[in-house]
């Protein structure tokens, strides 16, 4: 069984660092999703592909991977760019002098 091991995406409308530190070990799903025909729900026979694990850093879960004879993918993180701008910018796409 294979997995996917990488780190989550800060959501975009909160710009803290605070819960996307952590990384997450999720299994791929193998077998092929259907739709249920009396709900339309999509489904699967695997449970696993609805199982995700958070670790507190790359090493641990590397570790678990391993430990537990499971093949993995590693994506690491793009780094984060700031682009720092007066606030002016907002309003006109144009800084005002003096910024």
């Amino acid at each position: 069984m294979s997995v996917r091991i990488y780190q989550r995406i800060e959501n975009n409308m909160q710009n803290g660092r605070g819960n996307g530190q952590g990384w997450v070990l999720e299994f791929d799903n193998p077998q092929h999703v259907h739709a249920d025909p009396l709900t339309g729900w999509s489904g699967s026979g695997e449970t696993q592909g609805q199982v995700i694990l958070k670790f507190p850093s790359r090493e641990a879960a590397i570790r678990f991977a391993e430990r537990e004879g499971l093949q993995y993918q590693l994506f690491e993180p793009s780094g984060r760019t700031i682009k720092i701008k007066p606030y002016a910018t907002n309003f006109g796409g144009r800084p005002v002098d003096g910024f």
